[in-house]
C-alpha cells in the first residue's frame, strides 16, 4: 500500500491558462473552433450536417406508401396503421396455432412500423414550421395586449392628473 498522497482528481488540462484573463477581461478567451461542416467521422460511422432525412431504400427497407413528393399522409397513415392492426392479429393467431413461425409477422409488423416512423419523421419539417407560427403569433398577440393594456393605464393616469389639478386649482 502507498503512503505517498496523491491528488483525488487530475490537474486541469493545459488550456486553462488561455483563460486566465476572463474574470478581467471576457474578450481574451480565444474564440469557439468553427461549426463543422460536411460530413465528419463519429465512432466510427461517417455523418453529415445536412439535415436531409435519408430514404427508406438508403436505410434498407422496404417501402410500402407509393414514392414522390405529393404524398397523402393522413391517407398512407392511415392505411399503414390498418395493416398494422391486421398484422398484430394475425401475429396473435399464429402465436396461438403456430407459436413456432411468429417471426415473419413480427418482420412485417417491423416493416410497417418503420414505414410509418419515417412517413411521420417526414414531416417533422412541417411540424416546425407550423408551431414557429404559432409561437410568433401567440407573442404578437401577448405584445398587443401589452400595449393595449400601457395605454389604459396611461389614460387612468392622465385622468387622475387631471382630476387631482383641478382639486388644486379649486383650494
Amino acid at each position: 500500500m502507498a503512503t505517498g498522497t496523491a491528488a483525488s482528481y487530475p490537474p486541469p488540462p493545459p488550456f486553462y491558462r488561455l483563460y486566465s484573463d476572463y474574470s478581467t477581461d471576457p474578450d481574451s478567451a480565444p474564440p469557439p473552433p468553427p461549426p463543422v461542416e460536411g460530413s465528419y467521422p463519429l465512432y466510427g460511422a461517417t455523418y453529415t450536417t445536412e439535415a436531409v432525412l435519408p430514404s427508406l431504400e438508403d436505410q434498407g427497407v422496404r417501402q410500402l406508401y407509393p414514392k414522390g413528393p405529393n404524398i397523402d399522409f393522413k391517407k398512407e397513415l392511415m392505411s399503414l396503421n390498418r395493416d398494422l392492426q391486421l398484422h398484430i392479429l394475425e401475429l396473435a393467431d399464429v402465436l396461438i396455432e403456430r407459436p413456432s413461425q411468429y417471426a415473419r409477422r413480427v418482420e412485417d409488423i417491423s416493416l410497417i412500423l418503420r414505414n410509418m416512423h419515417h412517413l411521420l419523421n417526414s414531416l417533422r419539417p412541417h411540424q416546425a414550421r407550423a408551431t414557429l407560427i404559432h409561437i410568433l403569433e401567440s407573442q404578437i398577440q401577448r405584445r398587443k395586449q401589452a400595449v393595449e393594456d400601457i395605454k389604459r393605464r396611461r389614460e387612468e393616469a392622465q385622468k387622475l392628473l387631471k382630476e387631482s389639478i383641478q382639486i388644486l386649482d379649486s383650494q
